[in-house]
């Protein structure tokens, strides 16, 4: 910048810009409001340097500047999950649009790849899947195997191990898994998660960290436990959260989208489609769902609670 530039009032405004983004580079959190107004600033002073000067690649640097706090806003929207200028508080989400991407992912290999049919052991899958999608191994403990599956919970383990799905150390065994303290977890291995195979998906430390959380979240929902829901409904609360809109509705937006395909859901949570229904009405008991959903036409359709809406997978 040269010395010599007029107005002052640019030359002042270009100085202190640099030290405001200057400033922001040794923050200790990033905070993308602050950053999108920091690059609105230097589109505005760019484009009066450009008029001063006649420099063409100066304006091309104010319209850069100009995209980088559009693309900012938006990156802000989608942690938070509403679209860019909707009025009214925003609901702090959980994940972040990219990562309700992955967690679909997970939940689809699950749908797919579960080594039984039944809700219980789909349900294992799932939160086992969730600790080992890194790396093929995870730490559980025997209070996190006991509040996934309650009495169910050695059956099920049993049934993983034998059937290959899961393996426990050697000289562990199910009941020792089961006895778990914190302190000493059990690492269990899921191999064809194992990075050496051919991967169902690929994401990093701290989604896997997050994914993990949400699903513990959800399935460990205080009106949940309340209503004392089985391994079915509290995977259907898991389906729903993950397929809903910013807004909480269920499925993409549009007509050919609205709802969830019930064979779909069925098969994910280890049910009859005609069975959906009565597990969607224990998530209305439970203030997970509003009371307007309805499986007709071969579709569920609904709307999460207001109270839920941070657990949206935002599609």
């Amino acid at each position: 910048m040269p010395d010599d530039l007029q107005p002052e009032v640019l030359r002042v405004e270009l100085t202190e810009l640099g030290d405001a983004f200057r400033a922001y580079q040794r923050r200790p959190e990033p905070d993308l409001a602050v950053l999108a107004e920091l690059h609105d600033r230097k589109a505005r002073a760019f484009a009066l340097w450009a008029d001063v000067t006649g420099d063409a690649s100066l304006r091309e640097e104010a319209d850069r500047a100009a995209a980088a706090a559009r693309t900012t806003r938006e990156m802000e929207a989608n942690r938070h999950g509403v679209p860019v200028g909707v009025d009214g508080p925003a609901v702090e989400r959980l994940l972040t649009r990219g990562q309700g991407v992955h967690l679909r992912n997970v939940l689809e290999h699950v749908r797919v790849d579960s080594p039984f049919p039944e809700a219980e052991s789909r349900f294992a899958v799932l939160m086992l899947t969730l600790r080992a999608a890194r790396a093929g191994t995870g730490n559980v403990t025997g209070q996190d195997l006991s509040g996934w599956l309650q009495g169910d919970a050695e059956r099920v383990l049993q049934a993983l191990a034998d059937a290959g799905w899961l393996v426990l150390p050697e000289g562990v065994t199910v009941d020792d898994a089961l006895m778990s303290r914190p302190e000493e977890p059990t690492r269990i291995t899921v191999p064809t998660l194992i990075p050496t195979q051919p991967r169902p998906f690929f994401f990093g430390k701290v989604t896997r960290a997050r994914l993990s959380g949400w699903a513990q979240k959800v399935v460990g929902d205080r009106k949940l436990r309340k209503k004392k829901a089985g391994a079915a409904t509290r995977l259907l609360a898991v389906y729903t959260a993950a397929h809903s809109r910013p807004d909480g509705c269920l499925g993409e937006a549009g007509e050919d989208g609205d709802g969830l395909a019930l064979e779909t859901v069925a098969s994910f949570c280890g049910l009859r489609p005609e069975d959906v229904a009565e597990h969607a009405g224990l998530l209305v008991a439970a203030g997970w769902l509003m009371e307007d959903a309805d499986t007709a036409g071969g579709r569920l359709r609904g709307r999460l609670a207001e109270r839920v809406l941070p657990l949206s997978g935002l599609l």
